[in-house]
């Protein structure tokens, strides 16, 4: 489990870690383990609200982005390349000490080669099928995060943030399927950078649209990309959401997996949610990949399901009617 490299390396591989100072722990996902440091120094850096959320509640001190210097700093790898640079260029800009820590199918081997390239690498040690390593020092300027990507000409994405180098073929299809009249009350279910509620602004009537969105970093995307006034942004975990009031159709291209294996749960626990938000007569529109066996679910916790498009890929599902609305 890449959670136990942290403390073999302090116990086993001889990194010592400061006994004063802050330690800035970039991006950990909940259950990363982190108590073989001091709980009073260490300073998480998570744009993830539910990891967030998690490392709150267990009593680290928790921000969005780093904020000032640090006697070292600890980066646990994403998926996404570009993020993975952003994340250790700006662990060198703020400590002298940094350690990488990450599976190998998340990259973490060609990280370090590139590392060894402009740095000293101080140690290394590959267990549980990933490596962690540490160095100080080297010019790693470049990797930081420039300038946001432009997507269709229009759209403003950032590096590490679903689909951030175009639109998502699966929610391009959902948009297309959407009926022009969705109800008052409307809310997109992990929003991203906010295609699917630019489309809807665009194409379809109601009063008020709900973003919701656990990326921070997406999140704020999303407001560049979207200006109208019935707008209204939520940094919140998709699963527990609460609008304050009755929801009359929800959209979503939900999750499907945390790591590489696909996590059908998850994406149901999104239209669960979206379930007990619903008006009785509430309306669920979303799109999946075809394999993934939601109907069944979808049967439990809606009166009416059909599939109303889709291709070898995508199928794009209707839900009517909740059965557990206040559930």
């Amino acid at each position: 489990m890449s959670h136990s490299r942290l403390s073999l390396a302090v116990e086993d591989y001889g990194l010592s870690l400061p006994s004063e100072g802050r330690i800035a722990v970039f991006a950990p996902r909940v259950g990363y383990d982190l108590s073989t440091l001091p709980r009073g120094q260490v300073h998480v850096v998570q744009h993830l609200k539910p990891d967030f959320d998690a490392f709150s509640d267990a009593g680290y001190e928790v921000a969005v982005v780093e904020d000032g210097r640090y006697a070292a700093a600890i980066v646990v790898l994403p998926r996404a390349k570009a993020l993975a640079r952003d994340l250790i260029a700006r662990a060198v800009a703020c400590a002298d000490l940094v350690i990488v820590d990450g599976q190998k199918t998340d990259g973490v081997d060609g990280l370090y080669k590139e590392c060894r390239k402009r740095s000293e690498v101080l140690g290394s040690f590959a267990k549980s099928h990933g490596r962690l390593f540490w160095f100080e020092g080297g010019d790693f300027a470049d990797w930081q995060a420039g300038e946001p990507t432009t997507v269709a000409e229009r759209f403003v994405t950032r590096p590490g943030v679903f689909s951030a180098d175009g639109i998502d073929p699966a929610s391009k299809m959902l948009a297309e399927a959407l009926p022009p009249k969705l109800g008052r009350v409307v809310a997109d279910l992990g929003a991203g950078w906010g295609y699917l509620s630019s489309e809807m602004v665009a194409h379809q009537a109601f009063d008020v649209l709900h973003l919701v969105e656990a990326d921070y970093v997406a999140l704020e995307c999303a407001k560049e990309n979207l200006s109208d006034p019935r707008a209204r942004f939520h940094w919140a975990d998709a699963t527990n959401f609460k609008p304050g009031h009755r929801v009359d159709t929800v959209v979503m291209n939900p999750p499907f997996h945390t790591g590489r294996k696909a996590e059908p749960a998850l994406g149901e626990r999104f239209f669960r949610a979206a379930a007990k938000m619903m008006a009785p007569s509430g309306q669920l529109w979303m799109v999946a990949n075809r394999h993934l066996p939601y109907e069944a679910t979808l049967q439990d916790a809606f009166q009416s399901v059909e599939a109303v498009a889709g291709d070898t890929r995508f199928k794009v599902l209707h839900a009517q009617r909740p059965t557990r609305a206040r559930g």
